[in-house]
């Protein structure tokens, strides 16, 4: 078993892979603290609900809400395009859908990276057959260069290169989501 370690001095090992630091923890806050603030002041007589792309939304989404002072209300969908490829399929599969009734309903998809944009693509298709009052993404990180769909993120945390990242609800194989900081595949 690969052990984590993690902090800003250093480095982490799995296995023969390097990834070093690339944004940190006080730099996450910051950025999300904005992001809140900047939902709140847009959705202050709204009751938006939040809609975060599991698993790796988790993180971002519960340190954005913690910033929004305005109501609100979250569900989750739950995809998969990766399984523990550091690269996506291609094929996104729903493994959880949505409780709530989002018809008529302000909605923030909230991702925790859009590369290619395949499953932005995916969740817009889907929510085709019902009548959101209006929808907008957020996403922690975006890599516009690994775009091959056609999608709008309205609200960016980082723009970040095409290198794999982990840390920050971002795993490798399900793991190191738990890392403070985003941390990138030293070259």
């Amino acid at each position: 078993m690969d052990k984590v370690k993690s902090n800003l001095k250093d480095e982490v090992h799995i296995g023969n892979e390097v990834f070093v630091p690339l944004i940190t923890e006080e730099e996450i806050q910051k950025r999300v603290a904005e992001l809140g603030k900047q939902i709140s002041e847009e959705y202050k007589s709204k009751l938006p609900i939040f809609i975060g792309i599991l698993n790796g939304s988790f993180i971002f989404l519960s340190d954005l809400i913690k910033n929004v002072d305005i109501n609100c209300e979250i569900d989750f969908f739950k995809l998969s395009s990766y399984g523990d490829a550091k690269i996506s399929s291609g094929n996104v599969k729903m493994l959880k859908e949505l409780n709530a009734d989002i018809n008529d309903r302000h909605l923030i998809i909230v991702e925790d990276i859009v590369d290619s944009g395949l499953s932005i693509k995916y969740i817009e298709d889907l929510l085709k057959d019902f009548t959101p009052a209006s929808m907008k993404v957020a996403s922690l990180l975006v890599k516009p260069d690994s775009h091959k769909y056609k999608v709008k993120i309205d609200y960016i945390g980082f723009e970040i290169p095409s290198k794999f990242v982990i840390g920050y609800g971002l795993d490798y194989a399900q793991k190191y989501r738990n890392l403070r900081s985003i941390y990138v595949l030293s070259e």
